[in-house]
């Protein structure tokens, strides 16, 4: 099986809802970052004209999280222009659960919904990766996606004794340093394609910020190191083979803010020659929420518990895709759940300095 095709068909969130109802700490991050979609949303020239506004959100998982925020941005639009058509697109890999994210949209779960509420509303969903082009030409309005586009293509290469490209070095940095220069060229030279002009892209994805942080990677107990210890001990206990241990690499790259500006503030690139121009950008980092819980009920186990599933949430395609397809899925389905039990047990005793804080860069692009 090639790498490319180990990445793409393999990595997804978790269905069934199961990917909002985890990640409380994905959701606060979009909810932030609404008044600057608003504001993106105040400097473009929308008229009530008759013709679509066209909002999509690429890499939206079950929808949950963005549900809010997506909601009063069609009002905002619905408010300024009341007769105007307006489209969402949510998209996504082909696998990913898009029934429940129609039922998300449409009222059928507890979380409140907006599409019962906005008339002239035409939702769609799309499942082609934002690697591709998703839609015509000069049509899309605004673009949306938070913690997704540090997704890569392909994965060009193993790395030794990590499982992330935060604990490679050398030659294997640089190679999936290049893989992410490679694909965030094609992502925006894709999107600024489908834009109109005076469209705008907000892009919140995850990154290493100038402090070196990351994901999980802020202070306290490191995440992605302590993903890798507890894999590679399932491989000394012989529950997996090295092979099955080498073969288990996150698909990701974390772009610095330098390596997310470059594209659009040289004259010379081509995807500024396409029209797609830097507006703003920061890095915020937000504080882990179940740890921030912990810290005020002080019940390690309460916090294993309600932790382990957001790191499941998004994580768990990666160690299962490691595993040989040789083994019976239910030998497959036992080693991830020893796994995951593992860390928790970790938490559980030694909860003090555990947490998954979300350091982002936060984007805003228009379209000349």
């Amino acid at each position: 099986m090639t790498e490319k095709a180990n990445t793409a068909g393999d990595i997804r969130m978790k269905g069934s809802g199961y990917y909002s109802l985890a990640t409380t700490g994905a959701k606060i991050v979009i909810d932030g970052v609404t008044p600057m979609v608003l504001d993106a949303l105040d400097a473009m020239d929308i008229v009530d004209d008759g013709k679509v506004f066209a909002m999509a959100d690429m890499g939206c998982a079950d929808g949950g999280t963005s549900i809010d925020m997506i909601g009063k941005a069609l009002r905002h639009v619905r408010n300024r222009a009341p007769l105007k058509p307006l489209t969402m697109t949510y998209t996504d890999l082909p696998r990913n659960d898009f029934s429940q994210v129609f039922q998300i949209v449409h009222g059928l779960t507890e979380i409140p919904a907006y599409a019962p509420e906005i008339d002239n509303l035409f939702v769609f969903a799309s499942g082609t990766s934002f690697h591709q082009r998703i839609f015509p030409a000069n049509s899309l309005n605004l673009g949306f996606s938070a913690t997704a586009s540090h997704y890569i293509s392909e994965r060009p290469g193993p790395i030794s004794n990590h499982v992330h490209m935060v604990g490679a070095k050398g030659a294997e940095r640089a190679a999936y340093a290049e893989q992410g220069r490679a694909d965030w060229m094609r992502i925006l030279g894709n999107r600024a394609a489908e834009l109109v002009s005076g469209g705008r892209l907000i892009l919140v994805n995850f990154c290493r910020d100038e402090q070196g942080r990351y994901l999980g990677g802020t202070e306290g107990v490191n995440m992605f190191d302590t993903f890798d210890r507890l894999w590679r001990a399932l491989a000394d206990d012989g529950a997996i083979t090295m092979a099955e241990y080498e073969a288990t690499v996150f698909p990701q790259y974390y772009r610095d803010v330098e390596e997310c500006s470059a594209p659009l503030v040289d004259p010379n690139n081509p995807v500024y020659q396409a029209g797609l121009r830097l507006d703003h950008i920061e890095t915020k980092v937000i504080d882990c929420p179940y740890r921030l819980d912990y810290e005020k009920h002080g019940d390690a186990v309460k916090f294993a518990k309600e932790y382990i599933p957001t790191l499941r949430s998004w994580s768990e395609s990666v160690f299962f895709s490691g595993l040989s397809t040789e083994r019976p899925l239910e030998e497959r389905t036992d080693i991830i759940d020893r796994f995951y039990d593992s860390y928790e047990n970790f938490v559980r005793e030694s909860p003090e300095g555990q947490g998954m804080d979300y350091v982002h860069t936060y984007m805003v692009i228009h379209k000349v």
